[in-house]
Parts: structure tokens; C-alpha cells; sequence
């Protein structure tokens, strides 16, 4: 096998691909910023403890585990940066008012997440921390919709569901609250026969809504259907009444779906979530959500909501970048063509000097002027090529 193959699912990002990534970023960061959000950076390695505090079964299947050869206790390899950031707010910030953090940087996952997906997503995402009303909701959910429109995005399809509902659902039910895992999945996999099965015991309200929840999928009109079929349980009235205000406000900016019993996300949300789809891709391009008893995990409990993507994955679906308009000049020392180029450089143009014996090849630019020598043989001028 040659030395210089990659792992399977890992690649390296070309410069004309690179390129989309890096003005993708920019340009949502830049856009955070204008929002208030404030940019982090934490570390790509922690240590294990510390990197799973807070985060379900499925983080800790995707990270990558190493000894540390300094200390000897295990290293992970992060797989998801939302948790980090909620350790810097409740830890290191440590702020009483509400806090927005953005970020963005590289995850490993131990395995991709679909069939061609890369198992080095480039993740960048916005949090708001210490406010528990739905504002956070809407404003997240409304910077992630703004992240897509960045992007080129128009045709955006929102799903939105609410793990409250299951949990109002079967806290009424002893019996259920004990097979609450074994629900989640047959729920997320809308498995009716195997939740028929599980439920057979249930109380008769709860067994009913648990089965109604596989068949409420659909357009904003769902909700309506559900507050009719479920129980009227407060926990139920508030979950619905959010996904109804959340909806709401996304009309006329993306089609908007709702499946009360997608529930990805489950053990690490504890609200609202979202996910957004576009054409091209088969998977959701971005995911979000409320999820306040992360912050309990790390010893001070503050509401929490944001959303994260992966730039590299959303820069496949992007056409080709042109080329940029560029100027070729001669290598040389002379100080008026040194002064020259540093002009031209300054006034945002593309200088590319042709090193001597060699012709210039590049996927990102094309050289539509040249930089001579005027007949007075004392100035720089430019002159257009082809």
C-alpha cells in the first residue's frame, strides 16, 4: 500500500474547494458577529471526562480515544464542539447575563455520518446562553436560516419537532418512564408494530399518544391535528404552543415540516429542535436545538440553544468558484517594480511574479493582465492579455 493514502472518509481539501470553505466561513462568521456573537476556540483535545460531560451515547461512540504520554489519563479526540462551548460559559466566562459564543473548527468522528460523508467535518455554529425563553429559539433558528441564504441557499425545507412532548407523554406512566430508551428508538425509527408492542401494558392515554406520534409528520397543519389526538397535559400545550410560534416565524423564508416523532437529539436535547434540508443532500445540512441541562452537567445550570453545520459538506453542494481575475509580473528586484506591486496589492489585485524558468499554473486564478516595463524604461504599466 502506498505511504501516502489516506484513512477511508478522510481527504484533503484542494484549492479551488478550500477556497468555498474559507469565504463560507468568513462570511457566517462576519454575519454572527453582526448578531453579537462573540468567537471562541477550543481545543481539538481534552481530556475523556471532560469531553463527555454533558454529551449522549452517540458523542461518545464517535470520538476518538488516545492515552495522554504525559499524564496517562484518556484523551478524546472532539467529535462535537457544542459541549466545549458550554464548558467555556459556564466555567470560564462565567457570566450572569446571557452570552453568545459562535466557533468554528474541526471534528473527528470515529465513523461518517452518512455514505459519502467526511469523518473530519468542519463545524461551525452560533450558542445563546441564560435565556430560557423561546426568543433564544427563534433567534437561533432564524441565524441558521440567515447562515443558509449566505451560502446561496433559497429552497430551505425547516423540520421542526420537540422532545418535550415524549417526556410530558410518559411521565404520567410509570411503566413508560422506565422504557423511555426503548421508546426513543422505536419512535425514531417509527417502528408501530414494536411500539404496539411495547405499549401493551401502558395506561390507555399514554399507549394512545405514543401511537398517534409516528403519524404526526406533515405541514404547520399537524399541530392542529395533534393537539386534538394527544392528552392535554401541560408539558404537551407548551411544546406544541412553541413549535407553532417557531413555525410561525419561519414562513416565507423555508417550507416548513413538522414530525413529532423524529426525536435525533433526543439525550442531548431538551427542547425545541430543528433541521434544515436543501436540495442536493439527503441528510440535514444543519441541526438545532435547545439543550439546557448541559450547563447542570458542568456544575452551573444556565438555559441553553444553538445550532451547528458543517462547512465542507455544504461546500460539495456549491458550484465551482470562478476563477479570479489576476496579473502576472515579472520577477525581479528593481525598486519601482517592487513599489508597483506592493500598490497593486494594496488596491486588492492579484500580483502573481513568474519565477524565473517557470510558467504560472493555477486553479484558482487567471492572469488577464501583465505588468511590463513602459517604453520610457522607468515606469510599470499594465497591460491586458488576450
Amino acid at each position: 500500500m502506498p505511504n501516502w493514502l489516506l484513512p477511508e472518509n478522510i481527504a484533503d481539501v484542494l484549492p479551488s474547494e478550500a477556497r468555498k470553505i474559507e469565504e463560507l466561513r468568513r462570511l457566517m462568521l462576519d454575519n454572527f458577529r453582526l448578531y453579537g456573537y462573540e468567537l471562541v476556540m477550543p481545543p481539538l483535545l481534552e481530556y475523556l471526562e471532560s469531553l463527555m460531560t454533558g454529551a449522549g451515547k452517540d458523542t461518545d461512540l464517535r470520538t476518538f480515544k488516545l492515552v495522554d504520554q504525559l499524564s496517562g489519563r484518556m484523551l478524546g479526540l472532539r467529535a462535537d464542539m457544542t459541549t466545549q462551548v458550554a464548558r467555556i460559559d459556564a466555567h470560564l466566562l462565567n457570566r450572569a447575563t446571557v452570552t453568545r459564543l459562535c466557533y468554528a473548527g474541526s471534528v473527528l468522528h470515529t465513523r461518517p455520518s452518512g455514505l459519502h460523508a467526511t469523518r473530519e467535518p468542519l463545524q461551525i455554529g452560533a450558542e445563546i446562553y441564560g435565556h430560557a425563553g423561546l426568543e433564544a429559539d427563534a433567534e437561533i433558528q432564524e441565524l441558521a436560516l440567515a447562515s443558509l441564504a449566505l451560502a446561496g441557499f433559497d429552497a430551505v425545507r425547516l423540520d421542526l419537532s420537540h422532545v418535550g412532548l415524549l417526556r410530558a407523554i410518559i411521565a404520567q406512566d410509570a411503566a413508560a418512564g422506565r422504557d423511555e430508551a426503548a421508546l426513543f428508538s422505536l419512535l425514531r425509527a417509527k417502528d408501530a408494530p414494536g411500539l404496539r408492542a411495547l405499549t401493551a401494558s401502558y395506561d390507555a392515554v399514554t399507549r394512545d399518544a405514543l401511537l398517534a406520534l409516528p403519524n404526526l409528520y406533515g405541514d404547520i397543519d399537524v399541530l392542529a391535528r395533534a393537539r386534538e389526538v394527544l392528552p392535554p397535559l401541560p408539558g404537551v400545550q407548551k411544546a406544541l404552543a412553541e413549535l407553532a410560534a417557531l413555525a410561525g416565524s419561519a414562513l416565507g423564508r423555508a417550507e416548513v415540516a413538522i414530525d413529532l416523532a423524529d426525536l435525533r437529539g433526543y439525550q442531548y436535547e431538551s427542547g425545541a429542535m430543528f433541521a434544515l434540508y436543501v436540495p442536493g443532500l439527503p441528510n440535514a445540512v444543519a441541526r438545532g436545538g435547545r439543550y439546557d441541562h448541559v450547563g447542570e452537567a458542568f456544575g452551573r445550570a444556565r438555559p441553553a440553544t444553538g445550532f451547528s453545520l458543517d462547512l465542507r459538506e455544504l461546500a460539495r453542494l456549491l458550484p465551482t468558484a470562478e476563477r479570479k481575475h489576476s496579473i502576472r509580473a515579472p520577477w525581479g528586484s528593481a525598486p519601482e517594480l517592487k513599489e508597483k506591486i506592493a500598490e497593486l496589492r494594496k488596491a486588492g489585485e492579484v500580483v502573481i511574479q513568474s519565477l524565473p524558468g517557470h510558467s504560472n499554473e493555477q486553479d484558482e486564478f487567471e492572469c488577464d493582465r501583465v505588468l511590463v516595463l513602459a517604453d520610457n524604461g522607468s515606469s510599470w504599466i499594465l497591460k491586458n492579455l488576450g
